[in-house]
């Protein structure tokens, strides 16, 4: 497994949340911010957290807070932000919306990392998600050149990129669901077993 001095961990929240109607990370779940719910799981996996975003509502949390470098480019904006702040060469990185993600599914995404991958992501049910990976710090400059050919789509840039899938059981499929509308919020607050 990764060195946690050797790891950083990058929290992309500079969506636009439009679906959800208010910012996503600072939605309340179990009486705590989205974000917090997802600091709590990685921070002691890494030795530092980032959070991209713009919105200045995210220093409540005493973190390390970036800007996005490019505006209105999606997450592979961000990504090529948290990236180019960190300094370490494995970076975990997040959505800031996944508020049921747990410190043991982390470790055993960070346990499949090898030195010859530069991005190792999960799937479950034959979905991936890039925004629940280990990203190597040399993809900055990949990114860069992506976003820099008019290419958005961050799922296109993981599939160009020496990147390896990890496909987890079924059952853990509800840690990394994305909360991204208000009735995915109320189902997911209505659910006893959460």
């Amino acid at each position: 497994m990764l060195n946690q001095s050797n790891i950083t961990g990058i929290i992309l929240a500079g969506g636009k949340s439009s679906r959800m109607g208010y910012e996503k990370g600072l939605v309340m779940y179990k009486n705590k911010p989205f974000i917090a719910h997802v600091i709590h799981a990685a921070e002691t996996l890494v030795n530092e957290v980032i959070i991209v975003s713009n919105n200045k509502n995210y220093d409540q949390f005493n973190l390390k807070r970036v800007n996005d470098m490019m505006l209105n480019t999606g997450p592979l904006a961000g990504l090529y932000s948290g990236l180019y702040h960190s300094t370490t060469q494995d970076n975990l990185v997040l959505s800031c919306d996944i508020p049921l993600i747990t410190k043991e599914l982390l470790e055993q995404l960070i346990s499949k990392v090898s030195v010859k991958d530069d991005i190792v992501q999960v799937s479950v049910k034959g979905r991936t998600n890039p925004l629940l990976a280990v990203y190597k710090k040399h993809c900055m400059m990949s990114c860069l050149k992506t976003i820099e050919s008019g290419e958005r789509r961050l799922q296109t840039f993981v599939n160009q990129q020496n990147t390896k899938t990890i496909t987890l059981k079924s059952s853990l499929e509800k840690y990394t669901q994305n909360i991204n509308t208000r009735d995915q919020l109320n189902l997911l607050c209505n659910d006893i077993d959460n």
